[in-house]
């Protein structure tokens, strides 16, 4: 995959994308990023980007022609999605990162300030993207958030094979209790299932943890997740039992 993010602050990308599984998936050539200065397409020797808005009010309004211009600039085709990363944007979910993950390339528009021109969005982009019903200062860490949702999902990226499926959301449910060494720590020890080398019954056991914390925390999400007559039976086994706080998580 290739993404292009055009910014006022290119340098807001370094640290991220230098580091962990995104610097991993461009070393392993899966992936190519650039961040583009929004200021190199300006056309006065200011590099004047932004302006006031017409018919008063506060803030400053990024300019159509200059990032009109660049995302024309660093968009290879009109085939090539153009995604604003915006507060009024569809929100951004698991399902929507692995819609973008099957894409060859994505221009990200990095909004600051007050907002872009209405005209960017009729001229050039294609799609509005939000993480979240909240305002952030600028669009680059919400950039940076859809670039690691979607490019872990790329095969070859996470290195285990299926490591991604078995995320929270990745099957609709949240992730459920995991251990590791040493055995027991604070007199709490691992769930004996774990030990067992039932590989049938771990994987059960994974999945009624899994659907015990969904239940807990997120139960909404049950509406939708794709769920066995096996899974529907042990929720309806769960209503009716005494559960403690979502602080803790029963071996069932």
């Amino acid at each position: 995959m290739k993404i292009d993010a055009l910014s006022l602050f290119p340098a807001m990308f370094d640290s991220v994308m230098n580091a962990s599984m995104m610097w991993k998936a461009q070393d392993r050539g899966l992936l190519t990023f650039c961040a583009h200065d929004i200021r190199d397409y300006a056309a006065d020797k200011h590099r004047q980007v932004d302006d006031t808005p017409y018919g008063g009010g506060g803030g400053m309004i990024l300019k159509p022609d200059v990032l009109v211009r660049a995302i024309e600039a660093v968009r290879p085709s009109t085939a090539t999605p153009v995604i604003l990363l915006s507060p009024q944007g569809r929100l951004l979910t698991h399902p929507v990162a692995a819609e973008l993950a099957q894409l060859p390339q994505l221009v990200l528009v990095c909004g600051h300030y007050e907002g872009v021109d209405e005209r960017v969005r009729q001229l050039a982009v294609t799609d509005e993207i939000s993480i979240g019903d909240y305002v952030l200062t600028g669009g680059e860490l919400a950039a940076l958030v859809l670039i690691d949702a979607v490019v872990r999902l790329i095969p070859g990226v996470l290195g285990a094979e299926g490591a991604a499926d078995r995320d929270s959301h990745a099957d609709g449910l949240l992730e459920g209790a995991h251990y590791t060494r040493p055995h027991t720590y604070r007199g709490l020890a691992v769930p004996a299932i774990l030990t067992s080398g039932h590989h049938a019954e771990v994987a059960r056991w994974r999945r009624r943890q899994a659907l015990l914390r969904t239940w807990l925390r997120r139960p909404e999400l049950l509406k939708s997740a794709p769920l066995t007559e096996d899974d529907r039976e042990w929720l309806e086994a769960l209503a009716g039992r005494q559960l403690p706080t979502v602080a803790s998580s029963p071996d069932p």
